[in-house]
C-alpha cells in the first residue's frame, strides 16, 4: 500500500433526523445510520470511494469496536485494528429537518493504556511494505502523551514515509518540525502555531509561509472552511474558492479534502491539482447528510469547476 492512515482514538458516528428538536419533549427520530468514524479512518474510506486503496490502522475495543470493525468490513477496507481493552467511543448526530441545521454531539472516549498506543507505534512500524505516505489525522484519546504524533513523525521519517499531519493543540505543536511532509491546519490553529489567539486576514500568509520557511513542514494547507484552502510553500501561496452550496452536513469535510490530497500525492499530481481535488473532495462531503462522506461523481464536477476558475496566486 502507498498510503497509511492512522487512527488512535476511532468511533462509531450514529446519525438520525427528527422534525424539531425542542426540551422536555419526546422526539421521533428517523432510524440511525451507523458509520465508522475518526480522522484516519474517513480519510480511508473517502480515498476507497475514489477508487483508491490505504491500510487503515486504528484502536478497537468492546461491542463498537467490533461494530467498528464490521462497518469497515461492509465498505471493503483494507484494516487492521489493534485491540483494546477500552470500548471505542460513540459520536451522535442529529440534524432537525425542519430547519436543516446539524447537532454534533462528540463523545470523549476511554482514557488508553500506555501499553496499547505504544503497541500501535511498533505496528505502524513494522509496516511493509514500507508506505510512500503515513495519515495521522484526529484528536488525542486521553492517556495518549501529547508528543505521540511527534512520535509518528519520528517513524514516518525513518522509513522514509511522507507524513501528513491533521491534528490540533499541543500535539501539533509537538511533531510540526520533525520531518512532516504537509500540515493542514485551519484558521485557528495556524493562529495558535504562530503563537496567537487570532491573526488578522492580511497577517496569515506571512505566519504561514514563514513556518514553512522555518521547517515545521514542505507544505501547509490552510482550510478555510466555505472559503476553501490556502496552499502555502517556500515560495508560493495560492488559494483555492469552491462553488457556493448550500451544505447538509460538515461531519467528515476535513478529512475528505485530506484524502483528496493524499490520493492525488501519491499518483504524482502537482501541487496546484492536489489542492482543487482536495478541496473539490471536502466540498462534496458537505453534499451528503449525517456523517456520509464524498461520492466520486461530485468530486470529478466539483473539480472539473475548479480547473476551470482562475487560482488566486500571491507571490
Amino acid at each position: 500500500m502507498k498510503i497509511v492512515t492512522l487512527t488512535i482514538n476511532p468511533a462509531v458516528d450514529k446519525s438520525t433526523y427528527v422534525d424539531e428538536i425542542l426540551p422536555d419533549h419526546k422526539l421521533r427520530c428517523d432510524a440511525p445510520v451507523f458509520e465508522p468514524g475518526g480522522g484516519g479512518i474517513n480519510v480511508s474510506r473517502a480515498i476507497k470511494r475514489m477508487g483508491g486503496e490505504s491500510l487503515a490502522y486504528y484502536l478497537a475495543g468492546g461491542s463498537t469496536g467490533n461494530v467498528l470493525c464490521q462497518l469497515l468490513d461492509k465498505e471493503g477496507l483494507t484494516h487492521i485494528p489493534i485491540p483494546s481493552i477500552k470500548w471505542t467511543r460513540e459520536n451522535f448526530a442529529v440534524t432537525e429537518r425542519n430547519t436543516d441545521r446539524q447537532y454534533r454531539f462528540g463523545m470523549p472516549g476511554s482514557e488508553i493504556p500506555e501499553e496499547e498506543w505504544k503497541y500501535s507505534l511498533i505496528k505502524l512500524e513494522k509496516t511493509a511494505p514500507r508506505p510512500e505516505y503515513i495519515v495521522a489525522s484526529g484528536s488525542l484519546p486521553r492517556g495518549v502523551p501529547n508528543d505521540y504524533y511527534a512520535r509518528v513523525a519520528t517513524i514516518a521519517k525513518n522509513m522514509g514515509a511522507k507524513l501528513i499531519l491533521d491534528t490540533s493543540g499541543e500535539a501539533l505543536k509537538k511533531a510540526a518540525g520533525i520531518g512532516v511532509y504537509l500540515l493542514k491546519p485551519n484558521i485557528s490553529e495556524l493562529a495558535k502555531l504562530a503563537g496567537k489567539e487570532s491573526l488578522e486576514e492580511h497577517e496569515r500568509e506571512g505566519f504561514a509561509q514563514q513556518l514553512v520557511r522555518d521547517g515545521m513542514c514542505e507544505v501547509m494547507v490552510v482550510s478555510m472552511g466555505a472559503q476553501g484552502a490556502m496552499l502555502v510553500t517556500t515560495d508560493q501561496i495560492e488559494y483555492v474558492a469552491p462553488p457556493e452550496i448550500k451544505p447538509k452536513s460538515t461531519v467528515g469535510a476535513g478529512d475528505s479534502m485530506v484524502a483528496g490530497m493524499v490520493f492525488t500525492l501519491a499518483q504524482g499530481w502537482p501541487l496546484c491539482e492536489v489542492i482543487k481535488y482536495g478541496v473539490a473532495a471536502g466540498t462534496a462531503t458537505t453534499m451528503t447528510p449525517g456523517s456520509e462522506l464524498c461520492n466520486k461523481a461530485d468530486i470529478e464536477e466539483i473539480y472539473a469547476w475548479l480547473k476551470q476558475q482562475q487560482i488566486v496566486t500571491t507571490r
